[in-house]
């Protein structure tokens, strides 16, 4: 039986781990990454690097390459691979699951403004605030390139390209981050505003505590949504039932398909 995993997150690294540490018998599994990072944190078990040339070269992938299963464990904003992927799946005919960390969930105190692009969040920014933390990544800068009043802190793992504000600092760093040090952060940089996608996930949350802490507004932008009749599971151990299940029907024609479950 052969896996595809389109990756890229920590969710998809640790659903290779998990498969790779107990292999069922005869399971071969490709790790694709989209080779926007410079250095990613590769897998375990094969890697491809690059894109597919959209739905159709990915249904013609997974034909060629005799695809069993496909998990689309990208990034929550990675939209057009994932609508790529569940068009590609339904030519190929090869079962899909969606692999996808939950959405923050803002408490007591936090004081969100939600954006449903990053356009949107762009022309909220300058009744918020005058100097922006923005940890949206290097790609869409040019929705804030004519802030020209506004002076941003650019977090992103990978060096941005114009397109960008005329205003800005870079900070090249890559998640985990410490509560510790994104107070300090915001201090040192006297942020009155964060900008930020709805990513989910603990590696980069605390940045939200730190603005609700030191008052701070956050524009969240809010996640595309998952492509219909795609199952979605939060958490990669679902997802490694999800395959041993499938694995067990292909080692035993006759027995019910793989399926989702809590």
């Amino acid at each position: 039986m052969h896996v595809l995993i389109l990756g890229g997150t920590t969710e998809a690294r640790r659903l290779a781990e998990l498969l790779a540490a107990e292999p069922p018998e005869g399971l071969r599994v490709t790790n694709s990454l989209a080779g926007r990072v410079a250095a990613p944190r590769t897998p375990p078990g094969e890697v491809r690097v690059g894109g597919f040339g959209g739905a159709e070269g990915l249904a013609d992938w997974l034909r060629e390459h005799t695809v069993d299963l496909l998990v689309d464990a990208t990034h929550p904003f990675a939209g057009t691979i994932s609508f790529n992927a569940a068009r590609a799946a339904a030519t190929a005919h090869v079962p899909l699951l969606a692999l996808r960390r939950p959405g923050w969930e803002p408490v007591e105190g936090d004081v969100w403004h939600e954006a449903g692009t990053l356009t949107e969040a762009a022309a909220l920014l300058p009744s918020l605030g005058r100097r922006v933390f923005l940890t949206t990544g290097r790609m869409g800068l040019s929705a804030f390139a004519d802030l020209d009043d506004l002076w941003f802190l650019v977090r992103s793992v990978d060096a941005p390209e114009p397109p960008q504000p005329s205003r800005m600092e870079v900070l090249l760093e890559r998640g985990p981050f410490t509560l510790e040090g994104e107070r300090e952060l915001l201090r040192r940089h006297r942020i009155d505003v964060l900008v930020t996608k709805d990513s989910g996930g603990a590696a980069t949350a605390p940045k939200l505590t730190a603005a609700r802490e030191a008052g701070v507004p956050v524009v969240v932008v809010r996640r595309p949504a998952v492509p219909d009749g795609v199952p979605v599971v939060a958490e990669p151990e679902q997802a490694v039932r999800w395959v041993r299940e499938a694995h067990a029907r292909h080692s035993s024609p006759g027995r019910p398909g793989p399926h989702v479950s809590g």
